[in-house]
């Protein structure tokens, strides 16, 4: 069986502007230019995920809950623009406050789980981050194409 090619996605700072622990609606602001650039892959053929690590839960900032809310109110306003993302994968660890994880970037663990459970080639997939540890997860994970945010917005 032939496997799938992923375009995997960091949220801040790639998907919205950073700025700074986003978990409300009302902070989430869109960069312009991302439905443009992941249509493009979608009518490639790529699978869609995001990845993020959110450590304002492990922060007690705001809560689990409070990411999937947000995070599916992102994903509908992709669906209405013609874009399908297969799944959003949120890391709520971080190392000072919950100790160690196989998820938080730059470690692979979220890309392996989906490299594992939707069949995806990762020499064939892409990931776009706009961090260091985004690009390392990518490279960890053995992904074919790690690109910085940056690179396709200038």
């Amino acid at each position: 069986m032939e496997k799938n090619k992923a375009l995997f996605l960091d949220r801040d700072g790639v998907i919205n502007i950073e700025t700074n622990y986003v978990f409300k609606i009302s902070d989430f602001i869109f960069i312009p230019e991302i439905f443009k650039i992941i249509k493009k892959y979608q009518d490639k053929g790529f699978l869609i995920f995001v990845i993020t690590n959110q450590a304002g839960i492990a922060r007690n900032y705001y809560t689990e809950k409070d990411v999937i809310k947000l995070n599916n109110w992102m994903v509908e306003k992709f669906r209405e623009k013609g874009i399908i993302i297969n799944e959003v994968y949120f890391c709520p660890h971080h190392p000072d406050f919950t100790g160690e994880c196989e998820c938080r970037k730059p470690k692979p663990g979220m890309i392996l789980e989906a490299i594992k459970k939707y069949n995806i080639d990762p020499a064939k997939s892409v990931l776009i981050g706009d961090k260091e540890s985004d690009i390392m997860a990518g490279i960890n994970a053995k992904i074919g194409k790690n690109i910085y945010i940056h690179d396709l917005l200038n």
